[in-house]
């Protein structure tokens, strides 16, 4: 089993459900602390409608102020639909497009007011437009812990969407649990199939959680083989669509614990690590 982790740090996920506008500096400022770190990749903005997610309208001014070397992490952007990936791929800086393609038909109205089939049309357009530009695509499988709008879930309906991604040419797929429903059983039972069973994908996790379900989480997943994390410092943030305002994001100082106990390298560099927590709890503090 493949050993090495990848980090992935979320201060996009973080901020974008905040109804106080971060202001540009803050947000480059941040982000500038968090790309010498050790992090693989940081999921840094968005290009999707200013209206949807008016946190997000300044992500290019955000980007053009970055400092950006072969040394830094590479950067991850959140679409929604084809012009928000048109918009991202004119950005060399950008390594990674984020796709949310969610299994529920309800959440998918209401994150992109796209149905799954047209999504699904979309996806195939904007896959195509990522290997035209040699870029990769994450498509993050929403909802695929469940749902709280009645939709029908189970682990064969996770792994037949797993399939049809497959199909048309997916290699990067987290599974999102997006209202924090996910059960150390059903993270167990999914990691521990998917992955052998298509060893070409990179499957990642971007689990929410609360304060008294992370461990489990974590665990059930890296012992499943998973090495692909997200995680935003004090899990700050979550999903401005869904509806759990106690369920954030995977806290990231949590992930390094968890690491350090099962005595797994991760080359985080702690002075660079506690700089940027410090920065996050000054702008956070009020929002």
């Amino acid at each position: 089993m493949n050993n090495k982790i990848k980090l992935i740090e979320c201060p996009r996920d973080a901020m974008q459900g905040m109804k106080e506008f971060i202001p540009t500096k803050d947000k480059i400022r941040y982000i500038n602390s968090l790309l010498y770190m050790g992090f693989d990749t940081i999921d840094f903005g968005s290009f999707v409608s200013p209206k949807a997610i008016p946190q997000m309208r300044d992500t290019a001014e955000v980007l053009d102020n970055l400092n950006l070397s072969d040394d830094s992490s590479k950067l991850l952007a959140i679409i929604a639909n084809l012009r928000g990936a048109k918009d991202a791929l004119e950005f060399e800086e950008i390594d990674y497009l984020g796709f949310p393609f969610s299994i529920s038909e309800n959440f998918q109205m209401r994150n992109t007011h796209k149905t799954i089939e047209d999504s699904l049309d979309m996806l195939e357009k904007i896959i195509n437009l990522v290997d035209n530009k040699n870029k990769k695509l994450v498509v993050y499988l929403s909802m695929g812990f469940g749902n709280p709008y009645g939709d029908s879930w189970s682990v064969d309906i996770v792994a037949n969407w797993v399939d049809r991604l497959y199909k048309m040419g997916v290699n990067i797929v987290s599974l999102s649990d997006t209202v924090g429903s996910s059960t150390p059983e059903d993270i167990k039972y999914l990691y521990s199939n998917l992955i052998p069973d298509y060893p070409k994908i990179e499957f990642g996790a971007h689990l929410h959680t609360t304060i008294g379900t992370w461990y489990e989480k974590m665990d059930a997943a890296y012992k499943s083989g998973c090495r692909r994390f997200d995680g935003a410092i004090k899990g700050y943030g979550g999903c401005p669509m869904a509806t759990d305002e106690l369920t954030g994001n995977m806290p990231t100082e949590k992930i390094l614990t968890y690491f350090l106990k099962q005595k797994v390298e991760i080359n985080i560099n702690s002075l660079r690590f506690e700089s940027a927590y410090n920065i996050a709890v000054d702008i956070f503090k009020n929002k």
